[in-house]
């Protein structure tokens, strides 16, 4: 068993992934406070060892450089002496990098590419739903190419609070019932979800021609993130919710870089 971490913007999704079983548990806490002595992820991770003896190992990724230094204070801190992987665009993910600029990668990203590629033939297209919307395209041809990112559904209603005087904040629900809003948070849920939804669609859309065109096979689809449980009825193409799809991918670079070593 592997302890894997997942540094985003908002928050830090963590757990400990079995081999061949995907994550047996899944956590998350506030990045902002990764360092705490008493409610950051030393505590948590020195508990999920004591409950879980048989973990061999942690791999990591960040999206937020001070949030990695702030783990690696963390990790040298407590003493922790699991051996370690941080996974970056040098490391490998079962796959090659075609992408010019490997380094501009977010590292969850490269987790999500190793994911795919450990669940089933290629090509596949990862729709991970964080704070930003990223697409991440895996090829049978080239490896990982590149994807595309977009505003996340919580950016969205987050820009229309902060950019409006009359606009409220909306809550987390993606309930719609109808077309036409009858008050200014229902105009704005379906706005935001219904606009939500076809935004991807169309962007889905436009990769899956361009493979088409090259001649690769119809993709796998992958959701993941915060809000992919957005995407379930908003979508006329098939693809399949994993909830712990970066975690899968950090624990199958791990098994690449650190138990093949």
């Amino acid at each position: 068993m592997l302890l894997c971490i997942d540094i985003g913007n908002t928050h830090t999704h963590y757990g400990v992934v079995a081999e061949g079983e995907g994550a047996r548990a899944q956590y998350d806490t506030p990045t902002r406070t990764l360092e705490d002595a008493a409610s950051g992820i030393g505590p948590k991770i020195a508990d999920l060892l004591a409950r879980q003896p048989g973990i061999i190992g942690l791999a990591y990724c960040s999206v937020v450089p001070a949030a990695t230094e702030a783990l690696r204070r963390v990790l040298a801190r407590d003493r922790f002496s699991l051996p370690a992987l941080h996974l970056t665009h040098d490391k490998k993910l079962g796959v090659p990098i075609t992408y010019p600029r490997p380094g501009e990668i977010g590292q969850d990203r490269l987790a999500n590419a190793a994911a795919a590629r450990l669940l089933g033939e290629l090509p596949a297209i990862v729709i991970d739903m964080g704070t930003a919307v990223t697409f991440d395209i895996i090829t049978r041809a080239h490896g990982y190419e590149g994807g595309i990112i977009a505003p996340g559904v919580e950016l969205m209603r987050r820009y229309l609070h902060e950019q409006t005087a009359q606009l409220p904040l909306l809550d987390e629900s993606i309930d719609v019932t109808r077309a036409v809003g009858q008050s200014t948070i229902e105009a704005m849920r379906i706005g935001t979800v219904v606009g939500f939804g076809g935004m991807i669609q169309a962007l889905l859309d436009t990769v899956i021609a361009d493979l088409a065109k090259r001649g690769e096979t119809n993709p796998r689809i992958y959701s993941t993130g915060g809000s992919a449980a957005l995407l379930r009825d908003r979508l006329k193409t098939p693809f399949e919710v994993i909830p712990d799809l970066t975690l899968r991918g950090l624990a199958a670079a791990w098994k690449l870089n650190v138990a093949r070593a």
